[in-house]
């Protein structure tokens, strides 16, 4: 019995015979020769049928494939350089999982529009996974950097009874029976006080500004990171700034390179 293998993993498979569960992104074929490509959530797989080598329910399976439907093929794992992650597949079965009937997103380009009212389906697309992974990059080495460094991780309120910048960029709402209380927009008063506490803190995440705009790109959410020191002057401020900047971009350019050529930002 065939084992099963993610994507990713593949590399470590030349010469194996496994079975690999993923959605179909497009399907071609010659007559004689047909091409799948297959994504799992850890990368592509491009998957070759040849009809000498291939029987007739497998052949048929192929034929019914339409993008997004969920599928399991197993074949021989060979290398192939053109092919991304190196490695291509030669399928000697395909089991269909679930249907995708009239999926809306296909190749063609569509307008933004479009794209946000089917965003949960746009997500899967190459460019908003590279999105994706670069974002969980930049999220993961800003906690590594202020762990390295002997800061301490406050989580502070997100519904908060005080206010820490402009007053008339809050969103309210009653608390109960005790007045109102504000989506945060900065955790600042809360990491002052644990400066105090435990010299060196910072608090990472949602932070609300009730700011009406006309553009789809302001943002009304966001998440933000803030530090907070005890002693530092303005020097030592900047300093950790720059180096907080620099890390980040550091690590995005070493481990997320591929996504970055995706996004064709990686210089």
């Amino acid at each position: 019995m065939a084992s099963r293998a993610r994507i990713a993993d593949l590399p470590g498979h030349i010469g194996d015979e496994v079975s690999v569960r993923g959605w179909v992104m497009t399907t071609r074929s010659s007559g004689k020769i047909a091409f799948m490509v297959l994504r799992d959530g850890t990368g592509y797989l491009q998957c070759v049928l040849v009809r000498s080598e291939t029987d007739d329910d497998a052949w048929e399976s192929f034929r019914r494939l339409s993008q997004e439907m969920s599928v399991t093929v197993t074949g021989a794992v060979r290398a192939d350089a053109r092919s991304p992650g190196g490695v291509e597949l030669g399928v000697r079965s395909v089991e269909v999982i679930g249907e995708s009937p009239d999926f809306p997103i296909s190749p063609k380009e569509h307008g933004t529009a479009f794209l946000f009212e089917h965003r949960h389906l746009w997500l899967r697309s190459r460019r908003q996974t590279a999105i994706m992974r670069v974002r969980h990059e930049v999220v993961q080495a800003i906690r590594d950097f202020f762990y390295e460094r002997g800061f301490v991780l406050v989580d502070t309120p997100i519904l908060t009874g005080s206010i820490g910048e402009s007053a008339g960029t809050l969103f309210e709402t009653e608390y109960f029976d005790q007045g109102t209380a504000y989506l945060a927009q900065t955790g600042q008063l809360y990491l002052e006080s644990a400066a105090a506490a435990l010299g060196r803190v910072y608090c990472f995440g949602p932070t609300f500004r009730a700011e009406k705009s006309k553009t789809r790109r302001h943002l009304a959410e966001f998440w933000m990171v803030e530090p907070e020191v005890a002693w530092y002057d303005s020097d030592d401020n900047m300093r950790l700034q720059e180096e907080f900047v620099s890390y980040i971009v550091a690590r995005c350019l070493d481990r997320r390179r591929a996504e970055l050529d995706e996004l064709e930002r990686h210089t």
